[in-house]
């Protein structure tokens, strides 16, 4: 997938029998939380950051742009928050292009990530950068059989195996493939552990996995399922999946973009980016929780004003059980774009004896605080939340509506 092409795609995502759950919601706008731009990507030092926001030990930000950095191919980057220095750790070349998903980091310091395209096939990669800056490729998709096109973010087993999703590729789906579920273990050795068929398993996997201790996967699919609006699946230690939910499109959402959270007990709590109950073109999406049986509930209805539209990120869940999360488009701040959507939100829900909450922690006005959050935020011990947005920030020829920026919301 070309860098065109994955600003098209991001373009296109703004643009048996189940039982469903209806809760009461409501919103409300919050103060609670102060709102600083820490970074406004110049184009230089990448722009368009689509995937989310880790952090290390002494607090530097670690992430990726999806596109631009000297070879206008996306570039690794750490943020050193006390400093507010941003360092490019790595640009991609003609090699791998389009670092679409975030990082993960072993104990050592090893950063993992995955690039959209690049490779002899032009099927992505999956890539580490050493802690002296050094980058290897672990292996290189080759579309068919092995799949094509990483955008998710790793995660890891406690032997180091490396697990993930490609959205394409694989065997099914002609002719771009339905994807797979994929493994690479230490030494690069990639292991096919499932390949879509679309109808009734699923297809097109944008979204990360969780792992639980037995071994189990858990992730979600765009497209495809009984009624083609995408699915929940759980792919066991022996490579058989099951799926666990198939969305309707309403009242209950449609197009899960984003991958899951898993409590407990366990709970999946995700996003819908589009379905539901909210007026928007196709609905505004959804906040979800699926049960151990498979029954879905509703846990909040996005209406695009003031509350936001089209949740494309995966949340985070603090340790009461509140959610949060963003929304790429809506909101009440006015876009510079003209698009009358809104420049997207930050969100917090919780839960309460009537229902769950939906509070506004910011409202992007698409200028200097930046627009269109499709990253998944992250939250550090204090209780602060850090972010990326796709565009906003610092306006430039290379850059119209702005490169991006990095933000922090302080309780």
């Amino acid at each position: 997938m070309t860098s065109a092409e994955m600003r098209a795609r991001a373009a296109s995502l703004l643009g048996l029998a189940v039982l469903f759950v209806a809760v009461s919601t409501t919103a409300q706008s919050s103060p609670a939380y102060t709102f600083k731009t820490l970074h406004k990507f110049t184009g230089g030092d990448g722009a368009e950051p689509l995937g989310g926001l880790i952090q290390d030990a002494a607090g530097n930000l670690y992430g990726t742009t999806a596109v631009r950095g000297p070879y206008s191919n996306g570039t690794v980057f750490k943020f050193d928050t006390a400093g507010r220095r941003l360092t490019v750790l790595f640009d991609f070349n003609r090699g791998g292009t389009v670092p679409a998903a975030g990082l993960i980091q072993d104990a050592d310091g090893n950063l993992y990530g995955t690039a959209a395209d690049g490779g002899p096939y032009s099927g992505g990669m999956v890539f580490k950068i050493d802690t002296a800056g050094k980058a290897t490729v672990m292996y290189k998709f080759k579309r068919s059989p092995d799949g094509a096109t990483p955008v998710a973010p790793l995660v890891v087993d406690a032997n180091g195996n490396l697990y993930g999703t490609t959205s394409a590729g694989g065997v099914s789906c002609p002719p771009v493939g339905c994807g797979v579920v994929f493994k690479v273990s230490k030494t690069g050795k990639e292991t096919v552990l499932y390949r879509f068929a679309g109808t009734p398993d699923g297809w097109l996997s944008d979204a990360g996995l969780v792992l639980d201790s037995a071994g189990n996967l858990y992730g979600t699919t765009y497209y495809g399922g009984l009624y083609t609006y995408g699915t929940v699946f759980r792919l066991d230690k022996s490579g058989t999946e099951t799926v666990l939910y198939s969305f309707q499109g309403q009242p209950d959402g449609l197009v899960p973009a984003a991958g899951l959270i898993r409590d407990g007990s366990g709970n999946l709590f995700g996003t819908t980016e589009k379905g539901g109950t909210g007026s928007c073109f196709g609905g505004c999406g959804t906040v979800f929780m699926l049960d151990p049986s498979g029954s879905e509930t509703v846990l909040y209805n996005f209406s695009g004003s003031p509350d936001g539209e089209y949740p494309f990120a995966s949340l985070i869940r603090d340790a009461k059980g509140n959610l949060y999360g963003t929304t790429a488009y809506g909101g009440s701040g006015k876009c510079n774009n003209g698009n009358g959507q809104g420049c997207g939100t930050v969100f917090k829900l919780t839960q309460s004896k009537g229902g769950w909450t939906e509070t506004v922690l910011h409202s992007f006005n698409g200028h200097s605080d930046g627009s269109y959050p499709f990253a998944p935020l992250l939250r550090d011990a204090a209780g602060n939340l850090y972010g990326t947005s796709y565009e906003g920030g610092t306006f430039s020829s290379s850059c119209t509506f702005g490169c991006g920026t990095i933000f922090r919301l302080t309780p």
